[in-house]
């Protein structure tokens, strides 16, 4: 045993040094990057440039670390338990179900907090949450619940929960079915820390959960009765990963919105990077998924001069390239 955690410990110290290097770059960028250059000697000088970085530069690069982060470390645990390397944080449904819930309050002229909270997050939470009991239901014959099912029924409640969404655009009167698509291609707006330790009391121990999971995931990745002969209680596990990671992905949908590929893209480069190992791909996809937002985000305030574009956007145009890219590598590898 000995000898062979020792080559573990290894890798998995390589690289959670070269992915920390990563997130630390990510974060000096992120916070340095703006229509206005912030320097040291202005935050201790200037009050302005202190506002604009304390209550709006600083929360939103944590923002895009705890969505991303969130959204990445769902994807490697979806695609470990489903065995499918096409599976995504969205495909359980919760997209769906959030952008549904998002846009009712929307389009109802919600604008109201409650406990601080926004309405359109709330509801956006809602429609997340029962999306996963709509499709966990589904899903569900008699005490089990089958992946492929589940898979399958998310996906198509992700489609059918989209038509919802285009009829109340359509019925919207004009400026709110703006708003509605605004925040259906994601945004990381946000002011003050507020909304983010409101989001770390939720994601912190789904976190914590999916970490202490990874080995149980490594084994369900190999084979199913591999994992149930090494002790691994499958079905449990199974259902503890679903709900994590609904927990996770609805607080970031009813944040941030429908911000697409960061699950899909990131555990693959994890994979390439340093090896198909779940107890070293969960934790560094968690890594990585935060750089990655966080410089998408960078590149989404800073790309045009006098506007902003969605963030959802520019991870679709980053991701979808390089996700096909990936693809074409493996369709290689795998043929030589």
């Amino acid at each position: 045993m000995k000898g062979g955690a020792a080559p573990l410990s290894g890798r998995f110290l390589r690289a959670a040094f070269v992915l920390l290097a990563i997130l630390s770059a990510a974060v000096v960028l992120a916070l340095w990057a703006g229509s206005r250059t912030i320097s040291v000697e202005a935050l201790r000088s200037d009050p302005v440039a202190r506002l604009l970085f304390f209550r709006l530069r600083l929360p939103r690069v944590m923002m895009a670390g705890l969505v991303g982060s969130s959204l990445a470390i769902a994807g490697a645990a979806l695609q470990a338990l489903f065995r499918n390397p096409l599976a995504d944080p969205f495909t359980l449904g919760v997209s769906g179900g959030g952008a549904l819930g998002a846009s009712v309050a929307i389009a109802l002229g919600w604008g109201v907090r409650i406990a601080g909270v926004p309405a359109v997050f709330l509801a956006a939470f809602a429609g997340a949450m029962f999306s996963v009991m709509v499709v966990h239901q589904v899903a569900r014959t008699g005490a089990v619940v089958l992946p492929g099912a589940l898979l399958l029924s998310g996906v198509v409640f992700n489609l059918f929960a989209a038509a919802l969404v285009v009829a109340i655009q359509f019925f919207a009167d004009p400026e709110r079915a703006l708003q509605i698509l605004r925040w259906m291609v994601g945004s990381l707006d946000v002011v003050g820390f507020d909304t983010v330790v409101r989001m770390l009391i939720l994601l912190v121990p789904s976190w914590a959960g999916l970490l202490l999971l990874s080995r149980d995931l490594h084994l369900l990745a190999i084979d199913e009765d591999t994992a149930a002969s090494l002790g691994v209680p499958v079905r449990r596990t199974e259902v503890q990963v679903h709900i994590l990671c609904s927990l996770m992905v609805g607080v970031t949908v009813a944040v941030g919105g429908s911000i697409g590929f960061v699950g899909l893209i990131v555990p693959h480069v994890v994979r390439l990077l340093f090896g198909e190992d779940l107890r070293i791909v969960i934790p560094g996809s968690f890594l990585l998924g935060a750089a990655f937002l966080i410089l998408a985000d960078a590149l989404a305030r800073t790309a045009l001069p006098n506007a902003e574009l969605p963030v959802g956007a520019v991870t679709a145009l980053l991701g979808g390239p390089v996700f096909l890219w990936l693809l074409r590598s493996r369709q290689r590898y795998s043929a030589a």
